[in-house]
């Protein structure tokens, strides 16, 4: 763990510390707030930011200025990348890329309201491209692609790509695993 971290941010008297697993490696500047659980592997960027009531799985990544907010799920093998925001209340599965600047949000009114938040699902295996966005309550499903720049506005099917503003939903040409879906 570099100089400069910030391991258990105090948010509340009765707060925990946080847990992280063995083989941690935890840049300059980065606040995990207390009440969090993380795996083994974890590893950050600088000035990252993990609010509380987060659990992280093994072997994730969160790159250099990316925020995770509190109440939030993360699987294993996971990477979000330089300058992603997670909201509070998101959900994500394992094996899941997240890229540059990606955005999720979790506030259906764009208005200062009294809301109940909803923060997206991204399912296992799902990649989501540089500067797209994923508004509240949408689900991607599992082995779906986000394209870089989409606005994802409605549920994403399995093995789908959403590509454009809004985005729309194409079949995907080839399977993940690397075979030909047409065979």
């Amino acid at each position: 763990m570099s100089a400069g971290v910030t391991l258990g941010y105090s948010y509340d008297d009765g707060a925990q510390p946080p847990v992280v697993g063995d083989n941690a490696t935890i840049r300059q500047g980065t606040i995990i707030y207390d009440d969090v659980t993380i795996g083994d592997r974890f590893t950050t960027g600088h000035f990252a930011l993990v609010r509380e009531h987060t659990e992280i799985g093994d072997d994730v990544l969160i790159g250099t200025n990316s925020v995770v907010d509190g109440h939030t799920t993360i699987g294993s093998n996971v990477s979000l990348q330089t300058g992603t925001y997670v909201p509070s209340r998101t959900t994500i599965g394992n094996n899941v890329f997240i890229g540059p600047h990606a955005v999720m949000t979790n506030d259906p009114v764009p208005l200062r309201q009294e809301v109940d938040l909803e923060g997206p699902r991204l399912n296992d295996h799902v990649s989501v491209g540089a500067n797209a966005t994923v508004l509240p309550g949408v689900s991607i499903g599992e082995q779906s692609f986000v394209a870089a720049g989409a606005v994802v506005t409605e549920d994403v099917p399995e093995q789908t790509l959403a590509v454009g503003v809004p985005a729309r939903h194409e079949p995907l040409p080839v399977a993940l695993d690397g075979g030909n879906r047409f065979e």
